[in-house]
């Protein structure tokens, strides 16, 4: 059933934001040097890699960096600022929920890197596919704010990710429908909100 919804609402969304994503991949080679999206490797259900796609907000040499962006991170262009604001560099992913390699909800994605620092616990949220919205990205929606700009690997790995993975963790032992409904309705609303 999930699926289906997955389906039912990324499909008709992906078409109607198409113009948009368009408009948007024009404005990002315009604006900075490199390809209009960012290619991540991230680990999905069962421990699979897929490559999530987004609108790229980073300047192209950007990978040499941290894998973690703190606020006020220079790599971070000006348009990048805007869509990284609105979410709206994350309208791709609506390609990746249809492939089946993410859900609209579900716990954030993570690099292999940082997936490598689950306990074994933790891994409880790689038994369902990763959403480009849950509880913890609620939570968490500034999280860049929360982490040390002179270490914002170190902070994310002490202090952000097992609060994050608790919160997934709870989301994959109470998952329903209605839940990600209601999930889905917090997160527009709190775009609206921006």
């Amino acid at each position: 059933m999930k699926r289906a919804l997955d389906l039912a609402l990324a499909l008709p969304i992906l078409v109607v934001s198409a113009p948009l994503i368009a408009a948007l991949m024009v404005a990002v080679r315009l604006t900075s040097r490199g390809p209009a999206l960012h290619r991540a490797t991230r680990v999905g259900r069962t421990g699979a890699v897929f490559t999530m796609y987004k609108l790229r907000s980073m300047r192209a040499d950007a990978s040499t960096g941290s894998a973690i962006t703190a606020r006020g991170d220079q790599r971070v262009t000006g348009l990048g600022r805007a869509l990284r604001r609105t979410r709206l560099d994350e309208l791709p992913q609506l390609w990746n929920v249809i492939r089946g390699d993410m859900s609209l909800v579900g716990p954030r994605p993570e690099d292999p890197r940082v997936v490598a620092h689950y306990s074994e616990g933790e891994r409880a949220v790689l038994t369902v596919r990763p959403g480009i919205t849950g509880p913890a990205q609620l939570a968490f929606r500034d999280e860049d704010r929360m982490l040390d700009p002179r270490d914002p690997e170190g902070s994310y790995l002490r202090e952000v990710l097992p609060r994050k993975l608790a919160i997934d963790q709870a989301y994959v032992r109470e998952r329903s429908l209605a839940g990600d409904l209601a999930i889905i309705a917090r997160t527009i609303a709190s775009l609206v909100r921006r």
